[in-house]
């Protein structure tokens, strides 16, 4: 069925077709639309689930830490600051291998305050153990709810959705809202295979001393690893039942059949512009092939590196910045080639701070500049003001 959505209300539907059972979560710019709705959907009866009001987005995780222990499929939301103060809570989801999921919306963090678009956010969180996945669209945003239950379900750990604020979260889009019968074939009830039940009494995350702790942060590391190899196969289910696909990462050449002297490689909703202007650069009789890359955690190394690895230039647009280091985006593209005996030569941009518009022409400009003889620098800023 065919509904105009906004990007926010797409999670909403998306979390209610998954059959949550539990919501908690603090209001927070820009996030609050989802949490409303969702509100919304268990007051009137449209979704079976139970709504916990909390006093903050640190008390709204350690809810839905609770109330997954117990085997129950849960559902967070939050943004920036919010996000941040979490921050405590995340390393206990993961650590306690539960699958939640967390509509995360990209704002950017003070000071000075700010309210729009930036991936700093998420990106701080990378060291936790949740799986991030970058969303390019509406449609994207719905569909990657549930990808996100099966695979964390499938793997035990936790999943965050992270979609700009804004340009994703504010914004209506015609979107596809799958059948509930499809959504159920494609994504069942959870079977956890451990749980809190007060009729078989037991602890869990008790204190481990170093003779154990190791071997709970390896296999952490092992269902990362995991996510690998079962995600293809979850997104090839999504494409039988639902007509579309979501690569960990995605080419798409400027001619096809050809690898142009340059990829471009993008995340959120950059890249659906990035696409207007490939298409303008063509016509124009400048090829870059755009590489899309949804997934940050995992990272997808072998990918990465099968893909990018031939080309001679690499331009990267990051919404975001470690500093000191530089687009966080570009330093792990640039980990990845540095094994390979010819390493492309990169060029790593940061752009759209804050929310600042990356605008085809300025993505156009930023190509130019990377197929220039310039070489490269540790940062490119990309759109600063004179």
């Amino acid at each position: 069925m065919k509904k105009v959505l906004e990007g926010s209300h797409a999670v909403s539907h998306a979390v209610a077709l998954a059959r949550v059972k539990v919501i908690s979560a603090y209001p927070i710019t820009p996030q609050t639309h989802i949490v409303e709705r969702l509100a919304e959907l268990v007051a009137n009866g449209e979704l079976d689930a139970r709504y916990i009001r909390v006093e903050s987005e640190h008390s709204a995780l350690a809810a839905v830490i609770g109330s997954a222990a117990t085997g129950v499929r849960s559902f967070t939301a939050s943004s920036s600051h919010g996000l941040a103060l979490m921050h405590e809570m995340l390393h206990w989801a993961a650590g306690s291998r539960l699958p939640i999921v967390l509509a995360e919306v990209n704002r950017a963090l003070g000071a000075p305050w700010n309210i729009w678009a930036d991936q700093t956010d998420s990106l701080a969180q990378r060291d936790t153990g949740w799986l991030q996945f970058y969303c390019e669209d509406v449609q994207e945003v719905l569909d990657s709810i549930l990808l996100a239950y099966r695979l964390g379900e499938e793997i035990s750990l936790p999943v965050m959705v992270v979609f700009d604020a804004f340009f994703l979260s504010h914004t209506y889009e015609p979107v596809d809202v799958p059948e509930q019968e499809k959504v159920d074939q494609f994504l069942p009830p959870w079977q956890p295979t451990e749980q809190l039940d007060p009729l078989n009494p037991r602890a869990l995350n008790q204190l481990a001393s170093p003779e154990y702790y190791m071997e709970f942060r390896y296999k952490i590391q092992q269902a990362m690893e995991q996510a690998l190899t079962s995600y293809p196969q979850i997104d090839g289910e999504f494409f039988k039942l639902f007509g579309r696909s979501y690569p960990l990462v995605d080419r798409i050449p400027a001619v096809a059949g050809k690898q142009a002297s340059l990829a471009l490689v993008t995340s959120g909703s950059i890249t659906g512009t990035a696409r207007v202007a490939q298409e303008e650069l063509l016509q124009q009789g400048v090829a870059v092939d755009l590489v899309k890359v949804r997934s940050f955690r995992p990272f997808p190394l072998q990918q990465i590196r099968e893909i990018l690895g031939g080309y001679p230039r690499i331009a990267v647009i990051d919404r975001n910045i470690s500093f000191g280091s530089g687009g966080i985006f570009a330093r792990e593209i640039a980990g990845a080639l540095a094994s390979l005996p010819q390493r492309p030569q990169l060029y790593p941009f940061v752009a759209g701070l804050g929310g600042r518009d990356v605008t085809q022409q300025s993505i156009a400009e930023m190509v130019r500049r990377a197929l220039s003889d310039a070489p490269p620098e540790d940062v490119l800023w990309a759109g600063l003001k004179a």
